[in-house]
């Protein structure tokens, strides 16, 4: 890969639905769900065969970036970098744009989330292979990833018909669909040409300014009053004006609106975005009646459950469908097929001032 490529990894997020093993200060992106490795560790992993650490930028909150830079030594300390106030992805990538073309005019960025799995690491590489080089020639990519069931919790991305996936020849994006019910996700899934948007995105750092410039002015007017990054004045500057950003999504700032935004149509790269409990029970393995455990569980007529508990043996009797998560100072039991409904149990917490839960 090129010394103007540079990976911007977006780990900001909290995490909340995989609560009470996810809070501020150990958000999803810095725990471990797959292997050893936390998710943050597995995407720079997957990334260090294209993009060596030093090209490697990362953007969190002032709550992850001690951690962050614990678990990844070698990725430059100054290369992770927290935001004063969450902005939405926006004004994070525009705020990662800006600093890399301080630094390098060239600069053409890859955008990567921190907490996603990908099963086929060395395929995904092929495809952000491609990406790159399209970028190179000033257009903006996203990256399709192939669906494997009528999912309506994600953002589509339509393809022209009869689109492959798997080439690396990007292909002109038809339209961006918000998230459908499930009658239009079915739909989607047959047609064959819609892809999900997972949220990795290449483009000129260059490129992606003139586009907020253009879309979005009052993001990119703020970006731009930033001083360059290695100025002495930066952070300080960064403090006061980047809270000033409008909270806004880059699909919503830029790539529904910017043309001939183009895009790489993946094949199965074993994509998952790991967004509740629910997920990490799809990705562990289970036993005969469908239960994923970690940590000494016995079950009796018990079936389809999730049990994250460590340090304590765990029985499960007549029950199904459940999951089970155990920290030292909160316990979680819930219906699985409800997974998705945890993040409200955290805004319940937060309305009641339980920050000590948080």
């Amino acid at each position: 890969m090129k010394a103007n490529y540079y990976g911007l990894i977006m780990a900001g997020g909290r995490g909340t639905r995989f609560w009470p093993r996810s809070r501020r200060r150990t958000s999803k992106q810095v725990l471990r769900f797959m292997g050893a490795r936390t998710l943050i560790q597995q995407t720079v992993d997957r990334l260090k065969p294209l993009l060596p650490p030093a090209r490697i930028w990362i953007v969190t909150n002032e709550f992850l970036r001690d951690e962050i830079a614990r678990q990844l030594p070698e990725v430059p300390k100054r290369q992770i970098l927290a935001e004063p106030a969450q902005r939405n992805t926006a004004p994070c990538i525009g705020l990662a744009a800006h600093i890399l073309q301080s630094l390098d005019p060239e600069a053409v960025m890859g955008v990567f989330p921190a907490d996603h799995y990908i099963a086929r690491p060395v395929r995904f590489r092929r495809l952000v292979r491609g990406a790159f080089t399209a970028a190179v020639e000033g257009k903006i990519v996203v990256l399709g990833i192939q669906p494997r069931w009528p999912e309506t919790g994600y953002g589509y991305i339509e393809f022209p018909r009869g689109t492959e996936p798997g080439t690396l020849d990007p292909v002109l994006v038809t339209r961006f669909r918000e998230k459908p019910d499930e009658k239009t996700a079915r739909r989607f899934l047959e047609a064959g040409n819609f892809y999900w948007n997972a949220g990795m995105f290449f483009f000129k750092a260059s490129v992606l300014l003139d586009a907020l410039r253009r879309h979005r002015p009052r993001v990119a007017t703020v970006i731009a009053s930033l001083p360059p990054f290695r100025s002495r004045q930066f952070q300080a500057k960064l403090r006061d004006s980047f809270p000033l950003c409008e909270n806004i999504s880059i699909d919503y700032a830029v790539l529904e609106k910017a043309r001939r935004v183009v895009g790489i149509a993946a094949d199965d790269i074993g994509w998952n975005d790991v967004g509740s409990w629910n997920a990490v029970y799809e990705l562990t393995a289970r036993d005969a009646a469908g239960n994923a455990v970690r940590g000494e569980t016995l079950a009796l007529d018990s079936s389809g459950n999730f049990v994250d508990v460590h340090g304590r043996f765990v029985a499960l009797l007549g029950v199904k469908n459940l999951l089970v998560v155990d920290t030292p100072d909160a316990l979680l039991i819930a219906d699985r097929h409800r997974a998705q409904d945890v993040s409200a149990l955290v805004k319940m917490l937060e309305k009641a001032g339980r920050n000590d839960l948080l």
